[in-house]
């Protein structure tokens, strides 16, 4: 993809946010974010449904004023200087924001002229996204023909016609089949090629694994936790075993073992066979390995007489990062009490899809 757009020079961080607060009524969707994300990178922020993660992005967009707080974008204020961020940043939402009885290149021409390119160079630049989105054969069809992973291509090459240097994509793949989810994941990588910033949001925890250099996980409105996949897996253990055994009604007697020697985190797995346990190395740096530990717990386990058919050794996965950090609640499901102002306002996300869409057209 050729770049459309002339990229101002910035030392620091793409965006800095300190005790960021944005507040609907009684609720504070946004609780105090801290954020540092730095420039051309994937930066991840994970979180259940209503964690505050639409919210958070909303106002570093401008199409949200903050309650609290600073957030600054390439070095300029979100409140102060609004039009300057809006002219570096483009939004992808979580729902298309084309429009669905337009052709894939009567919407993107249309967007092209309004960004402010001629006639000749919109219809081109059109052509070139379609080609290297895989839309080329789909060009002359309504979008509301579009199947679901087409139509996030779509919206994605709309907001990077004149390339960004940041990209929100809140969201992107939610609904998408493994098979489109891999095709948004490779557009993903090829924008940070070109220079582009991009703040992703997501619930799935594999997307954030594969793409992002750093995540944040927010929840109830606030970060709780932050740092590279690495770092944040080695906060909850230094490692993991998985079991299989041989007889499931030795499971009880495997879990007192595995608890004795490893500690707490022995969960069962759907398979009645299997368990899965986290190892904290105790004493630090000085205490034992992870290795070490899960040696002893299999010893202990032939000492009790359960058998033990496969095991394996390995880092906690995000998954368990995740559950660790949000009390076990599922990533699927909404945060308890979910709080209507925020990533689950289906009134106020009308209200804010439609602007959403107007600053489209505003925004280089």
């Amino acid at each position: 993809m050729t770049r459309h757009s002339s990229r101002r020079p910035h030392s620091g961080p793409a965006i800095e946010t300190s005790n960021l607060v944005k507040v609907f009524g009684e609720t504070r969707a946004v609780d105090g974010v801290d954020l540092t994300v730095p420039t051309g990178t994937v930066y991840g922020v994970l979180g259940p449904n209503g964690a505050g993660k639409t919210t958070a992005v909303k106002v570093l967009a401008t199409l949200l004023r903050p309650d609290g707080g600073e957030a600054r974008v390439f070095g300029h204020d979100v409140v102060a200087e609004a039009d300057a961020v809006r002219g570096r940043v483009s939004l992808t939402g979580q729902y298309a924001s084309v429009d669905e009885d337009l052709t894939g290149t009567e919407n993107l021409v249309l967007l092209a002229r309004l960004l402010g390119h001629g006639r000749a160079a919109a219809r081109a630049r059109a052509a070139e996204l379609l080609a290297a989105f895989g839309l080329s054969r789909a060009a002359g069809r309504q979008v509301k023909h579009y199947s679901g992973g087409m139509r996030r291509r779509i919206d994605i090459a709309a907001s990077i016609l004149n390339t960004p240097d940041l990209l929100f994509l809140d969201e992107p793949t939610t609904g998408l089949d493994p098979r489109s989810r891999n095709q948004v994941w490779e557009i993903v990588r090829a924008v940070v090629a070109q220079g582009t910033t991009v703040l992703l949001t997501t619930q799935y925890l594999d997307e954030a694994d594969q793409l992002a250099s750093r995540i944040a996980v927010i929840d109830h409105g606030r970060v709780i936790a932050e740092g590279t996949k690495g770092e944040l897996k080695a906060s909850v253990g230094a490692g993991s075993v998985h079991l299989r055994l041989r007889e499931a009604e030795q499971r009880p007697r495997a879990e007192q073992v595995l608890a004795a020697v490893l500690g707490e985190g022995v969960e069962r797995e759907a398979d009645p066979l299997a368990l899965t346990a986290r190892i904290t190395a105790a004493g630090g740096s000085r205490g034992p390995a992870a290795a070490e530990l899960a040696a002893r717990a299999l010893a202990d386990l032939a000492r009790q007489g359960v058998v033990v058919d496969n095991f394996s050794l390995g880092q906690p996965s995000l998954d368990e990062v995740f559950l660790a950090l949000t009390d076990r609640r599922p990533v699927d499901a909404p945060a308890t009490g979910e709080h209507p102002a925020t990533d689950g306002r289906p009134a106020a996300e009308g209200r804010e899809k439609s602007r959403e869409t107007q600053e489209r057209g505003r925004a280089g």
